[in-house]
């Protein structure tokens, strides 16, 4: 399981031109997902997600968390996350989890969030969407489980 985090200024995806998540401060956070991925490894990210001190406190020195700030999350979910170029120009995603593997674990991750206290706005799974977003900082930061 893979994440790109970005803290956000605001971020929004739409799907057929329609606005279906919307945060302001926050992270926008791409979630990619494997085959063989757990749910304890969805915890963990969880966790260090929901806890990752990058947003600046009264000295600005990044020492807040998503939490302290009652920051929201945007959450999307990115297969494309495991592409594989290391042969040819077209990329491979044999790594990444099938759709009726991936989806509930997607969704058990948006829980673990929401179960944190945080607020979670999210994409649609599968579909295509446009995301839009304004990086504050430019903070972006991987994370894998």
């Amino acid at each position: 399981m893979k994440l790109v985090i970005q803290r956000v200024a605001n971020a929004t995806v739409k799907v057929d031109g329609k606005i279906i998540g919307e945060i302001e401060k926050g992270f926008l956070v791409l979630v990619g997902i494997k085959q063989g991925d757990t749910k304890e490894q969805a915890d963990s990210l969880v966790k260090k997600l929901c806890n990752l001190r990058v947003f600046e406190d009264e000295n600005n020195k990044m020492n807040l968390s998503i939490k302290d700030i009652n920051g929201k999350l945007l959450i999307v979910s990115q297969f494309t996350l495991y592409a594989d170029c290391k042969k040819g120009n077209r990329p491979s995603f044999i790594e990444a989890a099938r759709s009726e593997d991936a989806e509930p674990l997607y969704e058990y991750f948006k829980q673990g969030c929401r179960n944190e206290g945080i607020d979670v706005e999210s994409g649609k799974f599968g579909a295509d969407m446009k995301v839009s977003l304004l990086n504050d900082g430019p903070v972006t930061i991987l994370l894998e489980a």
